[in-house]
């Protein structure tokens, strides 16, 4: 049955939760321990947020590129961002289930089989049906929030309709966006209002969901609700079912920007009433310099696992593969430092958005030379715990903020930890044609020549033993600099420029090791009243929000909502001319691939084509 139907698919197909063996809802709820499976098996479609194969935000956009075909790594994303994409058997689709996609409206049937019969478990305590109910109601929204984020205007999947529904009863229908905005939230609320604040047992319930998660998801949906992409969109204005039922609002309403900005402080204010922060390296574990303590502000604020910034973890993305997918070769004592893929290669136009060392970007900075970005230079001691002291690298490189040097690693960086926690005598990277970090064969390489530091634990260990020593960490869906700069973003866009936009930027700059905002742009910047602008002060926040959460899975989406994945995705993709030994040879831009975005069709996926056959109520997305 296609993927509009399958949400009323007969319920046959449940052994794995249903005691032995036999198919039936009415087991699955008769005692709390098959409920609880239940429960789990709802959870089980949660999409693998942070493995870069399944979760496209990753590979289907500029932020990292593969050399092709690609090995050890499924394609799906790079097709996508190949400009691959089509009709009759999508990519990394989330409808059906196919390609790499998990199939959400099967989850979403689900979901409503288990809140239609779990009254039903006789020996369920109240409070603990209570939250169980909860955390389907949040599981519910989720599932269609990345519907939404997907595919625009989706069906609203209220209840499962009885098998005995007609032909006519089950052609389900796109709802327009407001109306699936307005139902994921009250879901969230509903969510909110009974899920714990923390889990009770924190052995074995982390990853599950929270009163926290709740408010920052529902504040993620009222920020994507509120941007261009989805209010008083141009392109969509004429989107419409086949009865006419339009599917975008006609015109901007500023109005969603102050209720996104109310659910952000709402989050922010439950987050901190918890006890969450910012992370912090704890100063007193290693006597190592300011330099390298705030790049480890920065790194195990990704990696520490279960650390007091992250506001919703996943369980089910623990970041084993996603850690030797960014791993360089370090070490070419031992034969298992081939294990460390490094083939997730950040691309040059992540190298070059960061900011300088003073906390602008490197084309305003008037300190800086940005026209010859490109030349040679050697390190000095002055350096050394961001480059090797003494190798010769490029200008690109050097006087750049802590962010930089704690996310990306590259020919001649510093590598601090994974053994070596003495900072006067760090790893470092080579990874010129030849040395440790070079091509391996036909693949394990970075095809730009950058590595995605940021993601690996500082504990993963290239063992003496044939083994790596990897430290898993939960993904991290929300943390709490997140939440900071969408808040940050949703103020200046309701109310303009002011002391409280500017504090939750400056939180997460602070952190960062970085001035101020109005210092830094009144001092260094070509245009030191940048911030005292709405639209001046957008490009500064969009950049903020590129650089802080960079490589975690969110300028992907970031740049849609904002309309402004036609400009990033259109264009070439560039790295170091990595098959070259000598320094002059491989500093020099390379064109590894021209990417084609075609606006305003690649905004959302296309459904399958089969699936508008057999329902002829379900409009394809616009352009496909």
């Amino acid at each position: 049955m296609t993927g509009a139907l399958a949400i009323l698919a007969s319920c046959n197909n449940y052994l794995d939760v249903i005691p032995d063996n036999v198919a039936t809802i009415d087991n699955a709820f008769t005692m709390r321990s098959e409920a609880e499976k239940y429960l789990f098996t709802c959870y089980s479609y949660l999409p693998a947020e942070g493995d870069p194969q399944w979760n496209p935000a990753f590979v289907a956009g500029d932020e990292f590129w593969q050399f092709y075909p690609v090995t050890n790594f499924n394609s799906n994303s790079l097709q996508i961002a190949r400009g691959n994409q089509n009709i009759v058997d999508p990519y990394l689709n989330y409808w059906d289930g196919l390609q790499g996609g998990q199939p959400l409206f099967t989850a979403l049937r689900d979901c409503n089989i288990f809140l239609e019969n779990v009254d039903n478990v006789i020996d369920l305590e109240p409070y603990m049906k209570v939250r169980w109910v909860a955390e389907v109601k949040f599981l519910k929204a989720y599932y269609h929030f990345w519907l939404l984020r997907m595919y625009g205007p989706v069906p609203i999947i209220h209840e499962n309709l009885p098998i005995s529904s007609s032909v006519e009863e089950v052609k389900v229908s796109r709802q327009p966006v407001d109306s699936v905005v307005n139902y994921i939230v009250g879901l969230l609320d509903e969510a909110a209002a009974d899920l714990p604040v923390v889990v009770p047992d924190q052995t074995s319930e982390l990853g599950r969901v929270t009163r926290l998660a709740a408010l920052g998801i529902k504040a993620r949906v009222l920020m994507l609700a509120a941007s261009p992409l989805f209010n008083g969109n141009a392109d969509f204005a004429n989107f419409a079912n086949p009865d006419g039922t339009m599917l975008f609002s006609a015109s901007s309403d500023p109005e969603k920007w102050k209720r996104a900005a109310e659910a952000c402080r709402e989050a922010i204010e439950a987050c901190h009433a918890a006890g969450k922060e910012l992370y912090y390296f704890p100063s007193t574990l290693y006597d190592i310099s300011e330099t390298t303590k705030v790049k480890m502000n920065i790194r195990n604020s990704i990696g520490e696992r279960w650390n007091e910034e992250l506001v919703w973890g996943s369980s089910n993305s623990t970041g084993n593969y996603i850690q030797r997918l960014a791993m360089a070769r370090i070490d070419p004592s031992r034969l298992i430092n081939e294990q460390a893929l490094g083939q997730l290669a950040p691309t040059m136009r992540m190298a070059e958005l960061f900011y300088s060392e003073n906390g602008v970007p490197i084309s305003e900075d008037k300190t800086w030379d940005y026209a010859n970005r490109y030349a040679l230079k050697i390190a000095s001691s002055e350096d050394r715990f961001n480059l090797k002291e003494g190798y010769e690298t490029v200008a690109l490189h050097f006087d750049r903020e802590p962010r930089f040097y704690a996310d990306l690693a590259f020919d001649g960086a510093i590598w601090y930890g994974q053994g070596k926690y003495d900072d006067t005598q760090p790893w470092h990277v080579e990874a010129k044609m030849d040395q440790t970090s070079a091509r391996k064969g036909v693949g394990r390489y970075s095809i730009t020549g950058y590595f995605p530091k940021k993601l690996v634990n500082w504990n993963f260990i290239i063992q003496d033993a044939q083994d790596l020593s990897i430290e898993e960490y939960p993904w991290p869906i929300m943390r709490l600099a997140d939440l900071y700069l969408l808040y940050a973003e949703a103020l200046n866009e309701s109310a303009g420029p002011g002391a409280e936009v500017y504090q939750w930027l400056n939180l997460v700059r602070e952190r960062a090791g970085l001035k101020t905002v109005e210092e830094s742009w009144s001092t260094y910047s070509r245009q030191p009243d940048k911030y005292t602008s709405r639209e001046g002060l957008r490009e500064i926040i969009h950049q903020e929000r590129m650089i802080e959460m960079a490589f975690e899975g969110h300028r992907y989406w970031d740049l849609r909502r904002w309309k402004k994945a036609d400009d990033a995705f259109n264009g070439p993709v560039l790295g170091w001319d990595v098959e070259k030994a000598d320094a002059e040879s491989y500093y020099r831009p390379r064109v590894l691939f021209k990417q084609t975005f075609r606006a305003p069709r690649d905004y959302f996926w296309p459904i399958r084509e089969q699936n508008t056959v057999v329902n002829r109520k379900l409009v394809q997305s616009l352009g496909w």
